[in-house]
């Protein structure tokens, strides 16, 4: 399956139970940053040139979401 038809399916199981925009988005973000930091052992800077943004946004993202790294 593709990711895309896998996204779709998600996305049609997240509207049929009512959850909303942000929540889903902001869920999303905290899981894929806390992912993508325990792939870079912790390393901040690896983590950020993984997801493709500054470390100083990375860093603030992880107080956002009340991430600790690994």
């Amino acid at each position: 399956m593709q990711l895309r038809d896998q996204l779709e399916r998600l996305i049609e199981d997240l509207v049929a139970r009512g959850v909303r925009y942000e929540e889903a988005l902001g869920e999303f973000e905290k899981r894929f940053i806390a992912h993508v930091l325990t792939r870079a052992g912790g390393n901040l800077g690896k983590a950020a040139e993984l997801l493709g943004m500054h470390r100083n946004t990375l860093s603030r993202k992880i107080a956002e979401h009340r991430l600790r790294r690994p």
